[in-house]
């Protein structure tokens, strides 16, 4: 599985070539917490909105823990996108190491 640690994506998101992030949680978790610009699809109507997003761009993806984003990054390079990473421990990994004042749940 390809995966992009927090501190690698942080590093990524200040520089000008930023990727993609696609948020797959439920809509109650996008308001606890986010990533600022992230585009929201929730996990279980990826399959209906997947024309939505672009198979050339390089999309990080990313859930509360990593386990649903690591199960859509999969299905994203079954269907053919070249460069899809998951976000190593999701948004719990990236409050706990690059922002603490990010609300965890």
């Amino acid at each position: 599985m390809d995966e992009i640690t927090p501190q690698d994506l942080k590093t990524r998101l200040a520089g000008s070539d930023r990727p993609l992030l696609l948020d797959v949680r439920q809509e109650w978790e996008t308001k606890l917490c986010r990533l600022g610009n992230a585009v929201h699809i929730p996990i279980e109507e990826i399959e209906l909105r997947v024309d939505e997003l672009n198979a050339d761009e390089e999309i990080v993806v990313y859930c509360h823990q990593g386990v649903r984003s690591a199960a859509v990054a999969d299905y994203l390079r079954q269907r053919g996108f070249k460069n899809v990473r998951n976000l190593q421990g999701g948004l719990d990994y990236w409050a706990r190491t690059v922002d603490p004042a990010m609300r965890r749940y």
